[in-house]
């Protein structure tokens, strides 16, 4: 009887599909709410500090539990733990909502909910990448991951539009009960759908045993093979300094702008647009067949395209072009990336070697976090206001006034970007990590 019901419900491609759209409804609704607290956060202290604050205390939950969330995900129910993801963001969501309408929102409350979200934050990712290779043949890799790179573009899109247009009539209230009500689609789209479990293998008997050993076990299935351990090198390297000055958009332009809403929402809706266009074009054309060659150039193309443009926009113009490069080689970075990942690694431990990856991928983000809003308030900015001793070096470059200290940090994150990928390409076991490791599958025939 089980089969046959599991058997109706939607599942490969079409089943996947449906995730997509229950979550591009959940993300829209989130990235509105998130949109009018980035206003209410700024109008209410001036400071970049307290914005990268935030994505500080959302990340190190997700780090510090990234080895143990791993073992959870291949002995649970990867389903039950993508709906419980969705359900605690909706949770935290809930939260501030009740503390701005009894008019008791501070920012310290942001601090402790980006911790909460960010603890059950760190399920939904290693769960939904793990889903894609239950789900689907490993030709639809990439594409899938394409897919997913749509979702959140295509909201990053609407989003700001709809929150500047929402907020003046329905105010922030409005926009939380939006997001309740979209991550509950999200949750009941992940009910409907069958989504396999994967199918114990013989080889991973080794990574059999304790919770330790198998918390243990992602990184020395990483440090096993160094051509996994270079590639994620590169994409820790790589996300460092792509946060670094990408934490302060939003300040930068509220402080150029003078708190312009209209010009944040247009780069943020630019940069959403690049997203999904490179989204557009990895689900049609499935990404490069040598996918670390899209790893390896998006890297170089992000830094010196996308961020270094940023940084030296003083405009709307330029801001916004720089935005939509930067997000569409961060598509094809991910998908790639996602893609040689998924091959390599068996079904059966994505888990927890993708958790591990996580871990690796993040755990010196934060010190561009803690380092970028102290630096661009405490030093930067001021040795970039008029008069200020830096003026002379970088004042043609960047401009001067408020904003001018964190364009620099772009153009110097842009740089390191490109670096760090050349130093990637030059490497032989990152440049042929698809040639020295075989395929999880390739035993099978």
């Amino acid at each position: 009887m089980e089969p046959t019901v599991k058997s109706k419900r939607p599942k490969g491609m079409q089943g996947f599909t449906l995730i997509c759209a229950g979550q591009a409804i959940s993300l829209l609704g989130t990235a509105m709410t998130n949109f009018g607290l980035t206003l209410w956060a700024y109008e209410t202290t001036g400071k970049a500090t307290p914005l990268a604050l935030i994505g500080l205390f959302f990340t190190l939950p997700i780090i510090i539990s990234s080895p143990f969330i791993g073992v959870l995900v291949d002995r649970g129910n990867r389903k039950l733990l993508m709906m419980v993801s969705d359900l605690a963001a909706a949770f935290t969501t809930l939260i501030v909502f009740m503390l701005y309408a009894t008019h008791n929102l501070q920012i310290w409350h942001l601090y402790v909910t980006a911790i909460i979200s960010g603890t059950f934050q760190g399920f939904q990712w290693p769960t939904y990448s793990a889903a894609i290779s239950t789900m689907l043949p490993k030709e639809q890799y990439a594409r899938a991951n394409g897919m997913l790179g749509l979702v959140g573009s295509g909201s990053g899109i609407l989003a700001p539009m709809l929150a500047g247009v929402l907020i003046g009539p329905i105010g922030l209230g409005g926009l939380f009960i939006i997001d309740l009500v979209s991550a509950a689609v999200a949750v009941g789209s992940l009910a409907f759908v069958h989504i396999p479990q994967p199918t114990p293998r013989e080889s991973d008997h080794e990574g059999q045993g304790s919770f330790m050993k198998e918390a243990a076990y992602g990184i020395r299935y990483i440090l096993e093979r160094p051509s996994l351990l270079g590639l994620q090198s590169i994409f820790m390297l790589g996300t460092l300094f792509f946060n670094l000055s990408f934490v302060l958009l939003s300040p930068m332009i509220l402080g150029r702008t003078g708190n312009n809403e209209l010009t944040l929402g247009s780069v943020q809706s630019a940069g959403a647009v690049g997203g999904l266009v490179g989204g557009l074009l990895i689900t049609a054309w499935g990404g490069p067949k040598r996918r670390v060659f899209g790893v390896l150039l998006g890297w170089l193309f992000l830094g010196l395209l996308g961020q270094i443009t940023v940084g030296l926009g003083q405009g709307l113009p330029v801001w916004a072009c720089g935005a939509f490069l930067a997000h569409f080689f961060g598509v094809m970075i991910d998908s790639s990336n996602q893609a040689i990942w998924q091959a390599k690694v068996a079904p059966d431990v994505q888990g927890r070697v993708f958790s591990m990856r996580r871990f690796i991928a993040h755990v010196i983000t934060p010190i561009g976090s803690i380092s970028a809003g102290p630096l661009a308030d405490r030093v930067l900015e001021p040795a970039l206001a008029k008069g200020g001793w830096l003026v002379p070096v970088f004042g043609n470059l960047v401009g001067t006034g408020t904003g001018a200290g964190m364009a620099l940090l772009f153009v110097f994150g842009g740089i390191m970007v490109a670096l760090t990928a050349l130093v990637g390409s030059l490497i032989p076991a990152i440049r042929n990590v698809e040639r020295i490791l075989p395929d999880h599958d390739a035993d099978e025939g």
